[in-house]
């Protein structure tokens, strides 16, 4: 069995969601892609695909395999092309990963504009307020926020993001009577926190005294944050404090438009909060790959 075609097929078979469309491709029979696929089965001693008579599905070995399976063969042909041509083409698949809020707010206009600029590239872009395996995901490229755990992955600052705390007015006019809007980092033991859980410092809230506050300039202040939510959304942490549900301890570029509409207030001004780096980060073995380089490239000129 010839193992990096079978690969191949069963990676069309896959993204095609059909046998018989992936024969029509390579001017085979479906028999004979659908044995294919079987003797790949067999050679790995695991079922990758359940079949009916209506659909395909990736069972749990599957989808670990088509993840690998894909980069590989995607990798596989660069080199080709690159062999073909003299040079480095960029073409072909490239999977990168955010949080969900970053990607669609800030992310997603320089996919837009990469793709244009490369239109034989198409993205895989997998957005997730959770920790993602980059290696196990097979993952080319990720945008990582905060400050970064020791690691094999390849980094790159492109930049850094300023938090605010900030409420909706909706949140400061219901107030009520004889609680005013924080003044000092402690104030807001009584206030309504909403707490994003996948910082590292998850509730732990720290500002640092600016010119104007009543402590001296530079004094560090870390308080518990307390609410009746939390929530590993940044997308929900954005929509609660739209609503007025509470006081948030987020990134501007969460409430841009917001923030320049004048629609929410900004908490605490001479107490700022620590700014977060942003990065990204490769697997050491994409990290030289020509559409990486190119993409990472894409992004620290457009930001």
């Amino acid at each position: 069995m010839d193992r990096l075609a079978a690969m191949q097929t069963f990676v069309r078979v896959v993204e095609s969601g059909s046998f018989s469309a992936v024969a029509r491709e390579i001017r085979s029979t479906q028999s004979a892609v659908s044995k294919q696929v079987a003797a790949l089965e067999r050679e790995l001693g695991a079922k990758l695909l359940s079949r009916t008579t209506r659909s395909l599905a990736l069972t749990e070995a599957g989808e670990r395999y088509f993840s690998q399976a894909r980069r590989l063969v995607a990798e596989i042909a660069e080199a080709e092309m690159a062999l073909q041509d003299g040079e480095q083409k960029l073409s072909g698949w490239l999977r990168v990963a955010a949080s969900v809020g970053y990607g669609r707010l800030k992310l997603l206009p320089l996919v837009r504009s990469f793709l244009a600029a490369h239109p034989n590239v198409k993205i895989d872009l997998r957005l997730n307020d959770g920790f993602v395996d980059l290696v196990e995901e097979g993952i080319d490229v990720a945008v990582r926020i905060g400050e970064l755990a020791d690691s094999s992955l390849v980094a790159r600052r492109i930049g850094t993001t300023q938090r605010v705390l900030l409420a909706s007015r909706q949140y400061l006019n219901a107030l009520p009577q004889g609680l005013e809007p924080p003044q000092v980092p402690q104030d807001l033991q009584a206030h309504n926190c909403i707490v994003y859980s996948e910082l590292t410092s998850q509730n732990a809230w720290t500002f640092t005294a600016g010119p104007g506050a009543n402590q001296p300039e530079g004094t560090e202040v870390t308080i518990r944050a307390q609410g009746n939510l939390q929530t590993n959304s940044s997308e929900v942490i954005r929509a609660s404090v739209l609503s007025g549900m509470g006081i948030g301890y987020s990134p501007t570029w969460l409430f841009e438009e917001e923030l320049a509409r004048g629609e929410l207030q900004v908490l605490l001004p001479d107490w700022p909060a620590p700014p977060l780096p942003i990065h990204l980060v490769s697997p050491p073995q994409r990290r030289s790959a020509a559409k990486v380089q190119a993409f990472a490239l894409h992004v620290v000129s457009d930001l």
